[in-house]
């Protein structure tokens, strides 16, 4: 006599556990004791617990099996309980070989265990991501802005409104399942080998009468235009997502997303570093040492800034408030303002004379003499 198993024990779940938690629970074990993520000493271990919980959640997902189970136990499904259908021909091989890893997490075959009749319907597919360069001006990126530009995607067809045809029914080539197997018998013993299905390209089904616009596909390539609002105090090689602008997915399918990235051009007077901003100014020789106030560029338009008497060249002065807004708060970086003294090129006679007394009478009044007319 079968020993009777405990189906419930081994999904760690509750008599009254719902399907969502039932499915919930078998999603974890599998994840954790597939064989292919089993210790090379484990194999075997990994792969009897492996088949044992998806047997668990072959009955328990299934309203009528779990009735039944219930009422006689795991000996209703042995092949000789009361009402067995048995597991003979339930291939644990093929759950092992089609459980997906990664960002679907085994989906495929949760919804064959728990469909019912084992068949998986018409995958459906997120769409792709899709990436746009976008190049903005030292202004934009500190004032904001917002840009129109036009993408070419893969979108739904509007005849079919991406399901590829009408009248969608089951494959029959694969019943359904998506998959075609093969049996190689070799010396080692038999390996079975699983593949799409070639008629119905591994979705289940197939459409009765095929879309003529999309040919089948479902998606149509289309042109769209886009107005992407681009936050004051973005940065270089940041880049903005927006949620479901991407192309479409397969047989319906969810939109992917689309990322903006932004360049920011090179400026003419500015440089920035975080969220200041710095630019050299010329001043001449009389500004620096007599002090002045001087008009200076800002990136929102030109403000004053007064030099000291006795200012040195490449002197750095702190304009507050005057570079980049921050882009997560409501802070803004300063300008750094760098003079520059420059030297003139020629002087005049008169120029030169008093020159050459500044070297041993280096008073105020040379200077007046100086840049006197």
């Amino acid at each position: 006599m079968a020993q009777n198993k405990d189906y419930y024990n081994l999904l760690g779940v509750d008599k009254s556990a719902t399907k969502k938690e039932i499915k919930k629970a078998y999603k974890k074990l599998a994840m954790k004791y597939h064989p292919d993520r089993a210790p090379e000493e484990k194999k075997v271990e990994y792969e009897e617990k492996f088949k044992e919980i998806s047997e668990a959640a072959s009955v328990l997902g299934d309203d009528t099996k779990r009735s039944k189970y219930d009422q006689f136990g795991s000996s209703a499904f042995s092949g000789g309980g009361a009402g067995g259908s048995g597991f003979q021909g339930f291939d644990f091989s093929d759950i092992m070989s089609q459980f997906r890893f990664g960002g679907g997490g085994g989906d495929d075959i949760f919804d064959s265990l728990f469909g019912g009749r084992g068949q998986r319907g018409r995958r459906v597919y997120q769409g792709s991501d899709l990436l746009y360069e976008m190049t903005i001006t030292l202004e934009e990126a500190a004032t904001g802005t917002t840009k129109t530009i036009q993408i070419n995607k893969l979108d739904h067809c509007g005849e079919c409104k991406g399901k590829g045809g009408t009248n969608i029914s089951s494959c029959s080539t694969c019943n359904g399942s998506g998959q075609t197997s093969t049996v190689q018998r070799t010396p080692f013993g038999a390996f079975r080998q699983q593949r799409p299905c070639h008629a119905c390209g591994g979705e289940g089904e197939v459409p009765e009468n095929v879309c003529g616009p999309c040919g089948g596909e479902g998606l149509q390539r289309k042109k769209k235009k886009l107005d992407v609002k681009v936050p004051k105090g973005i940065e270089s090689n940041m880049r903005l997502r927006l949620t479901r602008e991407g192309e479409a997915g397969k047989n319906g399918g969810p939109y992917g997303n689309l990322f903006v990235q932004i360049s920011i051009s090179a400026h003419k007077y500015f440089e920035r570093r975080s969220d200041n901003l710095h630019i050299t100014v010329p001043i001449s020789f009389h500004q620096a040492v007599l002090g002045d106030e001087i008009e200076v560029h800002t990136i929102t338009g030109k403000a004053i800034l007064k030099i000291p008497k006795g200012t040195d060249s490449e002197t750095i002065f702190r304009m507050k408030g005057k570079g980049m807004p921050h882009l997560r708060s409501t802070t803004i970086g300063d300008q750094m303002v760098k003079v520059h003294i420059e030297v003139p090129k020629k002087v005049s006679k008169k120029q030169k004379e008093a020159l050459d007394k500044f070297k041993d009478n280096p008073s105020k009044g040379f200077f007046a003499d100086l840049f006197s007319k």
